[in-house]
């Protein structure tokens, strides 16, 4: 039985880097939109249900939905965790909240500003 010798293969060479791609780099960065990071993150409107937490609120989204078959529109909600710095938002409140980084194991949004406070009449367009 004989004994098999890995072979041995040639080290390759660095490529030259092409003249061509920092160019074409260049070009897309110019191409796209300048845009911060501030402007791209989501948006969302809702409610505060709870204040209970240290610095955290909890606020739902309602969206109402057409039901495919019945044609009827239903009520969907979904319910976020949100930073309160200041512990300002009471229960009630309408408030916009803004898309930031993983914050806890569930908070993803930090309160922007409160909309209307609890217990005001809406302003009238008129």
């Amino acid at each position: 039985m004989a004994t098999q010798t890995p072979k041995k293969t040639p080290a390759k060479k660095a490529a030259a880097p092409k003249a061509a791609a920092p160019v074409a780099a260049e070009a897309a960065k110019t191409a796209e939109p300048t845009r911060n990071a501030l402007q791209s993150r989501r948006l969302v409107v809702g409610s505060v249900v709870s204040n209970k937490m240290q610095k955290t609120i909890v606020v739902k989204i309602d969206r109402r939905v057409r039901h495919e078959l019945y044609g009827k529109y239903v009520t969907k909600s979904r319910r976020f965790k949100a930073h309160d710095e200041k512990n300002e938002a009471k229960v009630g409140d309408r408030v916009v909240l803004v898309e930031s980084r993983p914050l806890s194991r569930e908070k993803r949004f930090v309160l922007q500003k409160i909309i209307r406070r609890a217990g005001q009449a809406p302003e009238a367009n008129v």
